[in-house]
């Protein structure tokens, strides 16, 4: 892999850039390989890294049935953060947030990660109840947050109001190491970093079928062949309980599409992430000047990815009244993306009823701040067969023996 640096811009400046090469290769399916990767967004990409990387397992397929990072690692608010209150959440979503913060020197692949400040604001009474206890929480976790007034909100949002009619700010909980960095480039830079490591990224290869003898798998079938593998990890967010179905095993998720819009670019008026859990909207201002704003899910299982005009406007109603100066903006671009929630609304890190076979799924509507950390863990979980302390608690059978990890009522918002 060609390392891209100020010298390798300034050489190719002078050859026209006729000098670069592809960032990942687009190899034919091999007959076997040791490990197959079935889904090829943020969090496969991650595992199939982490796999190389930590492990030293390397013949490894990551096969995807669109295109690279066509899923929702393209279709999200890029939100990164990890003030959870779960001991479990806070852990492998604190390990997620620091690995963002060398991922572009770990990959030599720019990710724009921008740890601009993450505020969530308390519009109610028991808002601040939660947040305050959240933040006392997360100083026990070594999660750096903390609890801000409605006048050091004001010094920190200058174009909030305070005092709408409907949702006054009472407060809010602030993480300043939190932020965003580009969806699209996460993908990109661990994909490169997987094929300069020898592993085939497959696209346009879709699973039709899971291959097994006696209990354990053997490989799966796709539009492009049959591949064999020694191990399969599952990594398809939305699609999860199809993929379940194919092996064989059912998983207490279900899929919904969740919604986000960007206006049309103004000159800059926030510079940092604000979300609003009152009403599940949450706003930051990208680096080209769009509003990035994000709303609910869906109130019924599907998986449509174009959203619905009721909740953009039930979003934009309460963001208008706490950000007035929003008001006039046009709509330039609308989206959904397929999510995968669990009943507690945390995440399935685990082993399944089919031997080799293990899945990584219920991240709901916060899978992008957890790529590293969700690959990180689900690695060790492939490659060692057992959970590591990260994963240990998010096997899927906690929901048969009531071992919940309710982030929804703990954050008030599946976020």
């Amino acid at each position: 892999m060609r390392r891209y640096s100020v010298f390798a811009l300034a050489r190719e400046a002078l050859r026209y850039h006729s000098g670069w090469g592809r960032a990942w290769t687009s190899p034919e399916p091999k007959k076997h390989y040791d490990v197959i990767i079935v889904g090829a967004g943020g969090h496969g990409l991650a595992t199939a890294y982490y796999l190389g990387k930590n492990h030293g397992i390397r013949n490894v397929a990551v096969i995807e049935k669109g295109w690279l990072g066509g899923g929702n690692t393209g279709r999200n608010t890029t939100i990164i953060r990890s003030n959870y209150l779960q001991d479990s959440s806070s852990a492998i979503f604190e390990k997620a947030r620091s690995l963002y913060e060398n991922l572009s020197q770990d990959l030599n692949y720019n990710i724009m990660f921008s740890p601009r400040g993450l505020l969530m604001l308390a519009q109610t009474h028991h808002e601040v109840r939660g947040y305050k206890r959240t933040v006392h929480a997360n100083q026990l976790q070594g999660v750096a947050t903390e609890w801000l007034s409605p006048e050091q909100v004001k010094k920190v949002v200058p174009i909030i109001n305070l005092h709408g009619p409907r949702y006054p700010v009472l407060g809010g909980q602030w993480q300043a190491r939190g932020g965003t960095a580009r969806h699209d480039a996460v993908a990109w830079g661990y994909a490169r970093a997987c094929s300069d490591m020898g592993m085939d990224i497959i696209q346009n290869c879709e699973v039709t079928a899971v291959r097994q003898q006696n209990g354990v798998v053997t490989g799966v079938e796709t539009t492009r062949g049959e591949i064999g593998c020694n191990k399969l990890g599952i990594v398809v967010a939305g699609h999860s309980g199809v993929l379940a179905e194919m092996a064989g095993f059912r998983l207490p998720v279900e899929s919904m599409a969740l919604q986000a819009l960007v206006s049309e670019p103004i000159k800059p008026v926030i510079d940092i992430v604000v979300m609003a859990n009152t009403v599940h909207g949450y706003i930051s201002q990208s680096d080209k000047g769009e509003l990035v704003i994000g709303g609910g899910t869906d109130g019924f299982n599907n998986y449509t990815q174009r959203g619905s005009f009721h909740h953009v406007e039930e979003t934009l109603r309460a963001l208008v009244e706490t950000f007035p100066i929003i008001s006039r903006l046009k709509m330039l671009r609308q989206w959904g993306g397929i999510v995968d929630m669990t009943g507690d609304r945390s995440p399935i890190i685990s082993k399944t009823p089919l031997g080799n076979c293990f899945i990584n799924c219920g991240w709901g509507t916060g899978g992008f701040k957890a790529i590293p950390g969700s690959g990180w863990a689900m690695a060790e979980l492939v490659a060692k067969g057992a959970p590591g302390a990260l994963a240990s608690e998010f096997d899927m059978w906690r929901f048969k023996e009531g071992r919940f990890i309710d982030e929804s009522v703990a954050a008030g918002v599946a976020h």
